[in-house]
């Protein structure tokens, strides 16, 4: 049932280790949280490369990140830095096994899981409340879920990405560099996986198009791994159009870019959920996995291009399997389709007349 505990400043931790799409959806968890009782602590047990966007968010006190890749190392560490602290309620929105570390480690007297029927890997084994049972959702949806627990069921979703002031002058910086004068489209050309990606010789005809049909500067956002590197530098050598390469580590700066930006193209990815926190239009193309599951929350779904649900096909977010085979099917005109419907309906004249 649920029920409020230590009602003169809970000391929450929340436990959402990767990926970065699923961190940035967590969010409206914190928020609502610290909204309901500004005196609560709130600290967040993240990976690395995720728990960056974390960074100077208002409603989290302090951010402690597990270094799994360690192995064991990585667990003693994350052991010490847990046992110098203290909560009342441990939240654990993930559902595999490396979640049961930070869950254990917090001695939270209340450690909340996903039910059973939801979680992998006997995750709910090691907390002491889970989630009442319910058919698989949307993944905020389900985050959402653990504030029933406060008995929060009136609140705002809202994720408040903030920007440091060094942030913001670099953004102005780089933006200034690319001349201002015209709005700017980000393209994301790959994923954590190959099967999720779509492919560099469509994204080169996407980028001429935003770049001399629709007078979009386009540029390319993405991590700094071998994949994604090389893919990027296709679509560069395939276009007669010259996008701005942006690829590197630096989550912070994916942020920073998208915020300054007027579009977004990207497959399933942590980038679409950024964009969808920031109010960006983001176009999501999605053939492997299942956009109503994973795709921005509740917003731009007249510009995914969806291959996953088949034609005449309601949309069910409960259907968590891949599908091979689908991303060959989203087409450049799929695309360009949903570009024109984005800048009809949520980018500004101004914007595009700049």
């Amino acid at each position: 049932m649920p029920g409020r505990v230590g009602e003169s400043g809970e000391r929450i931790c929340i436990v959402l280790l990767t990926g970065l799409g699923d961190v940035v959806m967590g969010l409206p968890v914190a928020n609502a949280l610290k909204r309901d009782d500004p005196r609560r602590r709130i600290t967040w047990v993240a990976e690395p490369m995720p728990a960056s966007v974390l960074r100077h968010h208002p409603a989290i006190d302090e951010v402690v990140v597990f270094e799994k890749r360690r192995g064991l190392r990585g667990v003693l560490d994350l052991w010490r830095a847990l046992s110098r602290r203290r909560f009342d309620v441990t939240l654990n929105l993930n559902i595999y096994f490396k979640s049961v570390f930070p869950m254990v480690f917090s001695r939270a007297p209340h450690r909340v899981t996903v039910d059973r029927g939801r979680a992998r890997d006997g995750v709910w084994l090691f907390g002491n409340h889970q989630l009442a049972p319910r058919p698989r959702g949307h993944t905020l949806d389900l985050f959402l879920e653990f504030l029933e627990w406060f008995g929060l069921r009136d609140y705002r979703v809202e994720w408040r990405l903030t920007l440091s002031e060094e942030e913001r002058r670099k953004q102005a910086e780089f933006f200034e560099r690319l001349g201002g004068d015209r709005p700017v489209a980000v393209l994301v050309p790959a994923s954590s996986r190959p099967s999720k990606d779509w492919f560099a010789d469509r994204y080169a005809e996407v980028v001429d198009a935003l770049e001399f049909d629709f007078g979009f500067r386009t540029v390319l956002v993405g991590g700094p791994g071998e994949r994604e590197t090389r893919i990027a530098r296709e679509i560069v050598e395939r276009a007669r159009a010259r996008p701005v390469w942006a690829m590197g580590d630096d989550v912070r700066r994916v942020v920073w870019v998208i915020a300054g930006s007027q579009l977004v193209v990207a497959p399933d990815t942590g980038p679409v959920h950024i964009a969808r926190a920031l109010d960006v239009p983001v176009i999501g193309l999605y053939g492997h996995t299942n956009p109503w599951r994973v795709g921005p929350y509740r917003k731009f779904e007249d510009l995914w291009v969806d291959r996953y649900t088949d034609e005449g096909e309601p949309p069910d977010p409960s259907r968590t399997e891949p599908k091979s085979g689908r991303m060959e099917l989203i087409t450049v005109a799929d695309v360009l389709e949903r570009v024109q419907r984005a800048v009809d309906r949520y980018i500004p004249g101004e914007a595009l007349r700049r």
